[in-house]
């Protein structure tokens, strides 16, 4: 594993090569939240960045209770990778772009009978289903730039004259809600284990996964059917999450904050908007945590953004990438906060998991279209 896995104090792990540029200040959240009450692992992964208050990009293992405000306000944050049958090169990204459309508007009422049949508890954000969000979410067409495993590529039918498409998304309005909820009751403290607080969370928080998935769901639906397109379910991780689990022969909760679990099977770990997606096979490891970068991670906070880049770049010189990708995003504060620049670049991130022995790379996909807002989010 090299210098891959630092091994920072007894309780606490990053996972980082010598060059992996990660903040101080995350860091010292990841100590931070090391010591919590009942904190007996923490884990950082190559795209660590800082949050509020607590890191991102990392996993967290709690024995004896469970703290809501490490999963944040977007429980059941993910990706979903679909194979279409879109042949590369057959339309154009403004075509593609035409096709699309506005996703930010609530579903119409043609698609009420597919949401029903989801059978969702009653939230009072049905209307964002189907919705992408703001902030880093998006849905990429995507199309195979390179093999690195000819054989299992070949089992999941990876075909470099097909698209893909990644989306990114959770919870909406409801995690935020639920999230809201237990800071108002508690704090940040933690949750006892089997106290009916505890048990309450756990209940709406397992809402708030259902919800993502199905969000994630709706939008490839919608914008397969605008594509004409039809589409099949590679795989579907979420990335904010808590759930039981036994870490070096102790039961406890792991907590996963911007991390991807390497248990869950295949992962996809995309850079910005302008680089590529490594489809990887995990390693699982309990020195990880069981867990993986889920990106590039950000290097830039997201107010510095405009001022750093509006003198180089215009929104519409954003809206083209260096991959030759085509950008759908017409919320100019968000085009900056969003742009390459501000990301790490997924190269190193995915090249330290390779070399902490917890990735196997499979394919590298390379953007074709991202579609982040059409300013006209719900």
């Amino acid at each position: 594993m090299g210098n891959c896995m630092q091994t920072l104090s007894e309780t606490v792990t990053l996972l980082a090569s010598d060059d992996t540029w990660i903040e101080g200040s995350a860091i010292q959240q990841l100590h931070t939240t090391a010591a919590l009450p009942g904190m007996a692992r923490v884990a950082g992964m190559p795209d660590l960045h800082p949050g509020r208050g607590y890191p991102v990009g990392a996993a967290f293992f709690s024995v004896g209770r469970l703290y809501p405000a490490l999963i944040g306000g977007d429980i059941g944050c993910g990706m979903a990778l679909w194979r279409t049958d879109l042949a590369v090169g057959k339309l154009s990204a403004d075509k593609l772009d035409k096709r699309l459309g506005n996703l930010d508007r609530p579903l119409d009422e043609d698609w009420q009978e597919r949401v029903a049949a989801l059978a969702l508890p009653a939230s009072g954000f049905e209307g964002a289903l189907g919705t992408i969000g703001g902030g880093n979410h998006f849905a990429e067409l995507q199309r195979v730039d390179q093999i690195y495993d000819v054989e299992r590529s070949a089992e999941l039918a990876l075909d470099s004259k097909r698209l893909l498409l990644l989306v990114h998304s959770g919870s909406r309005g409801l995690g935020q809600a639920i999230l809201r909820e237990q800071v108002d009751q508690h704090g940040h403290a933690g949750l006892l284990e089997g106290s009916a607080d505890c048990a309450a969370y756990l209940a709406r928080h397992n809402e708030g996964l259902r919800f993502a998935e199905a969000n994630r769901l709706l939008i490839a639906q919608r914008m397969l059917e605008r594509l004409r397109a039809e589409g099949e379910l590679l795989l579907d991780v979420n990335h904010n999450l808590v759930s039981p689990a036994r870490i070096r022969g102790v039961d406890g909760w792991l907590h996963r904050k911007g991390a991807t679990p390497a248990d869950a099977g295949l992962v996809a770990i995309p850079g910005s908007r302008g680089d590529f997606t490594y489809l990887v096979e995990p390693l699982p490891s309990e020195l990880s945590l069981l867990s993986l970068a889920h990106g590039a991670g950000r290097k830039w906070m997201r107010s510095e953004c405009k001022d750093r880049l509006s003198r180089r770049f215009s929104p519409a010189q954003l809206g083209r990438t260096r991959l030759g990708g085509h950008v759908i995003c017409e919320d100019r504060q968000l085009i900056y906060e969003e742009a390459p620049e501000a990301y790490k670049p997924v190269d190193s991130i995915v090249d330290t998991l390779v070399r902490a022995g917890l990735v196997r790379p499979l394919a590298r996909l390379a953007p074709v279209l991202t579609y982040k807002t059409r300013g006209e989010c719900c």
